[in-house]
C-alpha cells in the first residue's frame, strides 16, 4: 500500500515521471535540485522518502537508477469521465441523460470531483476553441462567474455550451461566433449544470463499454 505524499514529494514524482518519459533516462540529482530551486541534499532526501513510501525503486551503483513503481493514485493514470448524452453549440438539443459511453482523461490535468463530459454539436462556439463533435469536460456546477464557459441547462429541456453572463434582471448566454446570435433568458429560464474545463477533440476519443 502506497502512503500518502506532502507537496515536495509529489513536486519531485511528477518531475521525475515527466523527464523519464521524455528522455527515457533518471534525472541526476544536480539537475532536478536546479528544476525544482532546492538544494542537492533535499532532492535526496526527497528521493529516500519516495522509496520508503513505495512510489519509486532505486538500483545500481549509488542508487542512480530510478524506476517508477506501479502508480496507485488515479491522478496519475488515465481518469474514466462519463459522457452523458449529448449537448449543442449552436441550436440547443434535448438534454439526454442516458449513459453514453465514456472518455480517458489525464487525471494530472482533471482532478476534480464527478467530472462529466458532453458531446458538442455544432460551432456557434468556434473562436473559443470548441468544434462541432468536440467532447466537453465539465466539473458539476450550480453557478457560474460572468465571461466562464458554461453548460446551461434551458427550460428544464434543452443543453448549451455559451459563455454566460448575470445581468441582474437576465441572463445572457454568448456565442463565441458572430454568425449566432446572443441569448437572452428571464433569470427562472436557465440553470447552470457545470463549468467548462477542457475539451478533447473527436469522437474518436470515445470508449464505449
Amino acid at each position: 500500500m502506497k502512503k500518502p505524499l506532502t507537496r515536495r514529494q509529489r513536486e519531485l514524482l511528477n518531475y521525475l515521471e515527466q523527464e523519464m518519459e521524455q528522455g527515457g533516462v533518471t534525472p541526476s540529482l544536480r539537475t532536478a535540485a536546479r528544476a525544482l530551486g532546492i538544494s542537492h541534499t533535499a532532492v535526496a532526501s526527497l528521493l529516500q522518502a519516495l522509496e520508503q513510501k513505495g512510489w519509486i525503486r532505486r538500483q545500481g551503483r549509488y542508487s542512480r537508477s530510478i524506476s517508477l513503481l506501479a502508480d496507485p493514485d488515479p491522478a496519475l493514470a488515465g481518469r474514466r469521465v462519463p459522457v452523458i448524452g449529448r449537448v449543442a453549440a449552436g441550436l440547443p438539443l434535448y438534454a439526454q441523460q442516458e449513459w453514453d459511453g465514456e472518455i480517458v482523461v489525464d487525471g494530472r490535468i482533471y482532478r476534480g470531483d464527478n467530472l462529466f463530459a458532453l458531446r458538442v454539436q455544432g460551432d456557434s462556439m468556434r473562436d473559443a476553441g470548441i468544434l462541432d463533435r468536440d467532447i466537453a469536460i465539465c466539473e458539476p456546477r450550480q453557478f457560474a462567474e460572468n465571461g466562464e464557459i458554461v453548460v446551461a441547462l434551458l427550460h428544464n429541456e434543452e443543453a448549451t455550451v455559451k459563455r454566460f453572463f448575470y445581468r441582474g434582471t437576465h441572463i445572457e448566454l454568448h456565442p463565441a461566433n458572430e454568425a449566432f446570435p446572443v441569448m437572452r433568458y428571464r433569470l427562472g429560464e436557465v440553470l447552470v449544470q457545470g463549468r467548462v474545463i477542457g475539451i478533447q477533440r473527436g469522437p474518436e476519443e470515445m470508449a464505449k463499454r
